[in-house]
């Protein structure tokens, strides 16, 4: 056994970095081992997996360095709109948010959700009014601003393009997300993130949708995804790879590995996942030049961007 463990991820997709950019490459590579660090403390102290994956993407959410809160991208109209999902492996139970504005961690509205409604997933104005109801967080515009973010929406805006947050030239950004098993072997996903630079029409990714970017069983394993989440939807990416667990037989690397390389990237679709099973075992595959990843257990600390 090798629990208690955890994963994360900061998105995936053409990550390049030049020499001058070695201080940029370890402000990622400090942020990714932050949020393992808080997350996996919270495992050794009896916390659960559902508690520790909330708080690591928590920290994610904090940080503008990726396409989730504080770093999220801007839509069409010059906004900033967030998705965010959990799900608790023991219980099966789940809690989703999209479509969110203002809020400063959409994760913890998410989460709340899965607590204290018999619902799944709340979207748009509602979602948002319940945000407020419940006194989360709420932030001003100012605080969402990035300048990145602003020049990437520039070069878009009015051309009814969108794009990925990990599609085109440069440095990249992405989706976050985190999986984790606990010491009593339960296991748990979150993911969130601010979707597409100039997504319209009230477009909504995998990311919030359970078995599709988010998915946790203890039978099997946690998912949390990150891509094209067009794709990841339509092949319902994070369900396969638990039901190719419980009725093909497969290991979590196998399973993991055959969805990412062989079905996703035959469909079209980019991207990678993280996925834990409840003996720790740990798989992070991806299609993509690269992935912002990092896993921790008792005996080792891993982060890449490569």
């Amino acid at each position: 056994m090798k629990l208690p463990a955890i994963a994360i991820h900061g998105g995936s997709g053409t990550i390049t970095f030049d020499a001058k950019d070695s201080k940029l490459k370890k402000q990622y590579l400090d942020a990714l081992t932050a949020a393992l660090d808080v997350g996996f403390e919270m495992l050794t102290k009896e916390h659960s997996a559902t508690e520790s994956v909330c708080k690591a993407v928590t920290i994610l959410e904090d940080c503008d360095l990726f396409n989730a809160g504080k770093g999220s991208v801007f839509t069409a109209k010059g906004q900033h709109e967030m998705d965010a999902a959990i799900m608790d492996g023991k219980t099966l139970k789940a809690g989703a948010v999209a479509g969110l504005q203002g809020v400063k961690n959409p994760v913890l509205v998410a989460y709340d959700v899965l607590q204290n409604t018999p619902f799944v997933m709340i979207a748009g104005e509602e979602a948002i009014e319940y945000a407020r109801q419940n006194d989360f967080k709420f932030e001003p515009d100012s605080y969402f601003f990035t300048q990145l973010r602003y020049d990437q929406w520039q070069e878009m805006k009015g051309g009814g393009e969108m794009t990925l947050d990990h599609s085109g030239e440069g440095v990249k950004f992405g989706t976050v997300g985190a999986v984790a098993v606990d010491t009593d072997g339960n296991v748990a996903a979150a993911t969130s993130t601010g979707g597409m630079t100039n997504k319209a029409w009230g477009r909504v990714g995998d990311s919030p949708l359970i078995g599709a970017g988010t998915y946790a069983n203890n039978s099997t394993c946690a998912i949390s995804c990150t891509g094209h989440g067009e794709h990841f939807i339509r092949g319902v990416v994070a369900h396969d790879v638990s039901c190719r667990m419980e009725y093909g037989g497969k290991t979590l690397e196998q399973a993991a590995n055959q969805v990412i390389h062989e079905t996703l990237k035959r469909a079209g679709g980019e991207g990678g996942l993280i996925a834990v099973d409840s003996s720790g075992n740990i798989c992070m595959p991806f299609n993509t030049e690269g992935m912002y990843r990092g896993m921790k257990n008792k005996t080792q600390t891993i982060t890449r961007i490569f």
